[in-house]
Order: structure tokens, then C-alpha cells, then sequence
């Protein structure tokens, strides 16, 4: 059974650090894609960033450039999002995804597996 899970979510105050992680279980990743999304109360699950099976190429949303930074440790079948520089409206559930790499999309819809998700709370 594939899982992914994700572990690291906490209450931070506005800009502090957390570091998520996301380990996957269940069958190799490296031919996959990794990502992180993220839904704050009353809104749509947004992209937030992303890194593809050969560990080098990343993708990141506008608003979280410069301040997180994703990485992946193949050997260990484990992504992780270090956060800096925290802000109020990173609020969010954050939600480990995969996408086969070949099929790389970058979309919510295109992933082929999820995590439960791991809250982050930043107060302000």
C-alpha cells in the first residue's frame, strides 16, 4: 500500500522556521515527481513547490520563493520543505503529492498519490 506522510506542521510565530517532511512508503519514488501544496480555511488547495525525480529541478510559487526551499533524499524515499521567514498567510494545511515524472504536470489534478496533510500555524 502506497502511503505518504507527512510529519513537521506546528504553531510558529510570524517569521520563524519549520521543516516538513513527507516520507513515502509502499513503492520507490525516484521516478517520480514531489510536491507540496497547501489549503488555508475557505480557500482552494494551492501549489506551493515542487522538485522532479533527478532532485536538481524545482518549482516554486511566487509567493514562497526566497523563503522555502525543497529537497528530496532519494535513499531515504523522503522529501522535505524547509520553511523560513513565516508569515501569517502560510497558514495552511500542507499536503505531500506525486506525480510520475514523465507525466509532469504540476497540477493538484495530475498527481497520482497524497498525503493526509500536516497543519502549520503561524501567528502573527
Amino acid at each position: 500500500q502506497v502511503q505518504l506522510v507527512e510529519s513537521g506542521g506546528g504553531l510558529v510565530q510570524a517569521g520563524g522556521s519549520l521543516r516538513l517532511s513527507c516520507a513515502a512508503s509502499g513503492r520507490t519514488f525516484s521516478n517520480y515527481a514531489m510536491a507540496w501544496f497547501r489549503q488555508a480555511p475557505g480557500k482552494e488547495r494551492e501549489f506551493v513547490a515542487a522538485i522532479r525525480w533527478n532532485a536538481f529541478t524545482t518549482y516554486y510559487a511566487e509567493s514562497v520563493k526566497g523563503r522555502f526551499t525543497i529537497s528530496r533524499d532519494k535513499g531515504k524515499n523522503t522529501i522535505y520543505l524547509q520553511m523560513n521567514s513565516l508569515k501569517s498567510e502560510d497558514t495552511a494545511v500542507y499536503y505531500c503529492a506525486a506525480e510520475y515524472d514523465s507525466n509532469w504536470s504540476g497540477m493538484a489534478h495530475g498527481m497520482n498519490y497524497w498525503g493526509k496533510g500536516t497543519l502549520v500555524t503561524v501567528s502573527s
